[in-house]
Formats: C-alpha cells, sequence, structure tokens
C-alpha cells in the first residue's frame, strides 16, 4: 500500500495513476474518509487522555466524594468512547479498502494504455523457427510421444487438469534442476518454500484486489478443510494455495527489520502454483498454456529503498531469465507492460514471450515487477539504515522459468521431421541417462 503522507502530499500524481492504470476508485471518497477518520481520531485520543488523568487523580483522591466525582467523569468519558468506537471502526475499514487499491505512482517513462494490446515490444531476440515441414502443436506431440496426457488429467482433476509422464514428466525436472542452478550460479539463495501460506501473505504481497479474499475476482484458492493448532484446538486463520513461490518468499521477513548491510537479499523459490483462472474463461481451452497447477522457479530481490538502484537490481533480474531463454536456444521477445495491464502496485512491469511456431504465437513466459515499497508496507518489512533510521525495503520479482509455457516452446521448437524432439544441450546432463532425443517409443 502507499504511504497516507505521500498520497496527500501527492495526490495529482495519484489521482493520474488511478486514471492511467484503470482503476475503479473514488479518490474523492478516500480523501473524505481520511478526514472523517482522522477527526474521529484525534476526538477519541482526546478522551483517553482524559481517562489516563483519571486514573492518575483517583490514586490521589482523600475522600469518598472526590473518589464518586472522579467515577462519574469517568463514566461520561467511558460513554463518548462507546460512541466514537463504532463510527471510527466503520471509517478505519473503509479508509482500509480504499488504501489498499490505491496505486504505485509507475515511471515515468512506463507506456500509457488499457489492456495487453497497448503494451510494447522493446526486443526480439533471436530468429522465430522455420521448418520444411507443417508443425505440430505440443498437444500433438505430448499425444504422439506419450508425454502428456489430457483425457485421464480431466477425468482425475476436471478442466484444465493434465498429466505431464515419461520423457514429458523428465524434461520438466530437467527445466527446474537447470534454473534452480542457475539462480544459485547467480547469487540468489535457494528456498523451497511453503505452498500453503495465510491470508496476510496474500493480501501482503498484492494478490487480493482488496483487503480481505473474494473468490470472485481472486484468482487463489482457498483451503475449505479445518486445520488444527499445536494445542489441538481448531485454527481460526484461513489458508490458501500459492500461485507463486513470490508471496512465501517476500513473507519469509515479514515484521522484521533488517540491516541495510545485508541488502539487497536475493532468493530463489521452487513450488508448485496453483491459479483458478476465472478471470480467464474461454481462453486457451484445450492443452498446457493456460492451467490450474504447475511448477516454476522464482526470484525475488528485497532491497533498500533506492529507485535507481531497484532498477539496476529489476534489469539484473530480467537478464538471468533472457539468458537462460538464450541458452535454451528459444526466439523470445520482451515487453514493456503498460499501465492499464500492470497491476495496481507494480511501478514498472516487463514481461518475456517465447515463439510458439505449433501454436502460431507469442507466448509469456515470464514476468519481472518492481513494487518499490508497496508490498512491503503491507507486510512491515523493514530495514536500519546508516542513520538508524527505519524505512521501508523494496520488493521485486521475477519468474524465472515455468513449467508449462517453456515445455511448450521445448517441444514445437526441437520437434523433428519424424515426430521426434530434440532435448536442448543445456537440459540434458539433468535428463535420465543424458537423453537426447525424445522418440516413439
Amino acid at each position: 500500500m502507499l504511504d497516507i503522507n505521500y498520497i496527500r502530499k501527492n495526490e495529482e500524481a495519484v489521482r493520474k495513476a488511478i486514471i492511467d492504470k484503470g482503476l475503479d476508485v473514488d479518490f474523492d471518497i478516500f480523501l473524505r474518509a481520511d478526514k472523517s477518520r482522522k477527526v474521529l481520531l484525534q476526538k477519541a485520543e482526546k478522551y483517553k487522555s482524559m481517562k489516563n488523568d483519571l486514573n492518575e487523580i483517583m490514586k490521589n483522591v482523600e475522600t469518598d466524594e472526590q473518589r464518586q466525582e472522579v467515577i462519574e467523569k469517568g463514566k461520561k468519558i467511558k460513554a463518548e468512547l462507546e460512541k466514537i468506537d463504532p463510527d471510527l471502526a466503520c471509517e478505519e475499514k473503509q479508509f482500509k479498502e480504499i488504501l489498499a487499491q490505491m496505486p504505485t505512482v509507475p515511471a515515468g517513462d512506463v507506456p500509457i494504455g488499457k489492456t495487453e494490446d497497448d503494451n510494447v515490444v522493446v526486443q526480439e531476440i533471436g530468429e522465430k523457427k522455420k521448418f520444411n515441414f507443417t508443425p505440430k502443436t505440443h498437444i500433438e506431440l505430448g499425444e504422439d510421444l506419450d508425454m502428456l496426457d489430457f483425457d485421464r488429467g480431466v477425468k482425475v482433476s476436471g478442466f484444465r487438469g493434465y498429466y505431464t509422464k515419461n520423457d514429458g514428466a523428465a524434461l520438466i525436472m530437467a527445466m527446474m534442476m537447470y534454473a534452480f542452478q542457475k539462480m544459485v550460479q547467480k547469487g540468489f539463495g535457494p528456498m523451497i518454500p511453503p505452498t500453503i501460506v495465510k491470508e496476510f501473505a496474500l493480501y501482503g504481497s498484492g494478490y487480493f484486489k482488496g483487503t480481505e479474499y473474494n473468490n470472485e475476482t481472486d484468482e487463489i484458492y482457498q483451503l475449505a478443510s479445518k486445520d488444527k493448532e499445536e494445542d489441538g484446538s481448531e485454527t481460526k486463520e484461513k489458508k490458501f494455495l500459492v500461485g507463486t513461490a513470490e508471496p512465501s518468499l517476500l513473507a519469509y521477513h515479514a515484521g522484521e527489520v533488517l540491516e541495510e548491510k545485508d541488502l539487497p537479499l536475493k532468493y530463489c523459490g521452487y513450488s508448485p502454483c496453483y491459479r483458478s483462472e476465472i478471470g480467464s474463461y474461454g481462453k486457451d481451452t484445450k492443452g498446457m498454456y493456460r492451467v490450474h497447477e504447475f511448477l516454476k522457479i522464482e526470484q525475488v530481490i528485497i532491497a533498500k529503498a533506492d529507485v535507481e538502484k531497484s532498477e539496476e537490481l529489476q534489469r539484473e533480474m530480467i537478464a538471468i531469465s533472457e539468458e537462460m531463454h538464450e541458452e535454451l536456444g528459444l526466439a523470445y521477445r520482451k515487453l514493456a507492460i503498460c499501465t492499464g495491464d500492470m497491476g495496481v502496485g507494480k511501478y514498472r512491469m516487463y514481461d518475456l514471450e517465447a515463439w510458439l511456431p505449433g501454436m502460431n504465437r507469442w507466448g509469456e513466459t515470464g514476468s519481472a515487477s518492481n513494487f518499490l515499497d508497496w508490498q512491503s508496507r503491507r507486510l512491515n518489512v523493514k530495514y536500519k539504515d546508516a542513520d538508524g533510521k527505519k524505512k521501508h525495503v523494496f520488493m521485486l520479482n521475477n519468474t524465472a522459468l515455468p513449467s508449462p509455457r517453456i515445455l511448450i516452446a521445448i517441444m514445437e521448437n526441437y520437434q523433428q521431421p519424424d515426430g521426434s524432439i530434440l532435448v536442448p544441450e543445456v537440459l540434458q546432463p539433468f535428463m535420465p541417462g543424458q537423453k537426447k532425443v525424445i522418440e516413439k517409443k
């Protein structure tokens, strides 16, 4: 979320960000809620101060008459506080709900636009694969080579269900091991984080549209079964499945004060990912381009509050993903994401898209976002600078390598006229028997 003082001082910039990002946020209602909340807070503080004064007076009363007089004044103060509390709670709720939707003001050179159609191609690297035969889709290849099973996936899991099997499963695990090793070589601390998380981790990282989970808008799975605490009592906290390792990695330091000398902290996380895809009804209904669960390596950086340095770190993260696309021999392009497609909390965002010849389209294979301190304010992660001043950290994330779409790209780009698939050289050491070619059995 944004700092309320920042919003007050930069009203024009925040109003523009609301428009440019296409958000349904009424800034004037927010200002009125802020004003009403402040008035009520001042009243409440006044009466609480009076109550504290009476407590001190009560310690020194000498007669029953004085004691009774203090008690009567205390009753009146309590009555006033009881009148204020419900109104203050109501104003606080409205204030927090709107504050949660207040956007980070994007970088000045971010493209202004409404939808993904307004995103700007920054670079196109590599040449699209050309074939002297009609290339098959990953669906055809996967079924011919017994690598994918969509029919049984739907039978067992439902719509968008799938099995990766045999060389398909081996290839995905080779991709994950290759990416994990790459991230460690680049100085990122490896983690296998929890994929079941509490509500605060998803709210804190911005995966809820509001302050609480809404199954109509949030593409998150909530666990229905009740959990138990250590003492056997039923937990009151809601639990969710993550859509990426990002929330778990960012929440790792929630509520902590870090030291500036330790920043930036760099983590990579391997995890299953779960997404309900409720906003993608009717899109990519066949194959594994858009699915409910997959594997991914995610990279996260926690940095000091320096915009210029955070921009450098974001470029560093993207460069690692680009390096992996190039080592895998995939033609790809980098897109600068426009204001209307980048999300509420993001300062700057880039996507990488690989060319998928069987599907005859570009497909998103990574997304890099710089949130500045928008997430860290929600998660309450700070650091102490050289002067001993506490500041909120900046948080960045980027997809290192996602399993389904990179698998699609490899299968479709490395297919041969006889229907076999070559295994990219960098993945061969991670394949069983260092397999080089996937052939029909």
